[in-house]
């Protein structure tokens, strides 16, 4: 008797314990998914410099399109031209926003720093401005103009007013001329260069200024109704995306420099800004 119940109870005891042991394995393979020890990817975050008129605009409209492509994109805005580019070259930034070619290049040639075009978004035409005249007619001897600091943009304010009749430049196609290179003054304007930046406020104490486009808007100037002379759209002045020789060609810049150029991005520059920018892809 004894010996019948000890074999019954080793019996009981082998059956409860592969009953237990092949349930947990049917549990846990049932909360594994297919493929259960891969994790979807994680989302990456760029960080972008951008000035905050339009390319900020435009970073930010983009940004739910990004975010469907597993990218987080950070705006850092700025209002000068020279720290975006430091902090891209130093990886303190992942791109940046706001500068066309010659600019670049000047940027790059002068101050040793690694950056390279990545695409091409829209042309901002730059523009002459004025609170005390409505036709560049109006423009009395001896006046003041105020014209970007940098080499690239003080030429190509040079270069508009020479196109158009006020100076006359020996080279007017020449990117970074100076005043050294006007040749016929007939009105014996003064120049004054000053940051880029400043050149919306400098309307109240000069009687003409060479304005940026992204500085006109965010003094709430438009371009095509405030303007006395406006850049011809078709010009080597582009707005590019820069990143650096390593990472430019990486998924995130790629799926950004994508983004940047979309016809629902096309559409929205238009509508935004009214022929003001232009896009350039």
């Amino acid at each position: 008797m004894k010996k019948w119940l000890s074999g019954f109870i080793s019996l009981a005891l082998v059956g409860a314990l592969a009953a237990c042991g092949g349930g947990g394995t049917d549990n846990n393979n049932a909360s594994q998914p297919e493929g259960g020890s891969e994790s979807a990817p994680e989302a990456v975050t760029i960080k972008v410099g951008a000035t905050p008129v339009p390319h900020a605009q435009i970073l930010e409209h983009i940004k739910p399109a990004l975010a469907e492509e597993g990218v987080n994109l950070e705006i850092v805005e700025f209002t000068d031209y020279q720290m975006p580019n430091t902090q891209v070259d130093s990886k303190e930034l992942d791109a940046n926003f706001f500068q066309h070619q010659p600019y670049l290049d000047g940027e790059i040639n002068a101050r040793g720093l690694e950056l390279e075009p990545v695409i091409a978004v829209h042309i901002e035409p730059l523009g002459v401005y004025s609170r005390t005249i409505t036709s560049i007619d109006e423009l009395k001897d001896g006046v003041v103009v105020a014209i970007p600091n940098d080499p690239t943009n003080l030429g190509r304010a040079l270069s508009l007013l020479s196109k158009n009749g006020v100076i006359k430049l020996e080279d007017e196609n020449k990117l970074e001329a100076t005043t050294r290179d006007i040749v016929e003054n007939p009105k014996n304007l003064k120049f004054q260069d000053v940051d880029a930046a400043m050149l919306p406020r400098m309307l109240d104490e000069m009687d003409l200024a060479v304005i940026n486009t992204n500085y006109a808007l965010e003094a709430d100037l438009d371009p095509t109704k405030d303007s006395l002379l406006l850049e011809d759209k078709d010009n080597p002045y582009a707005n590019l995306l820069v990143a650096r020789p390593d990472n430019k060609d990486s998924d995130a810049i790629q799926k950004l420099a994508k983004a940047l150029t979309t016809e629902d991005v096309r559409s929205f520059i238009e509508q935004e800004f009214g022929g003001a920018v232009v896009p350039a892809f």
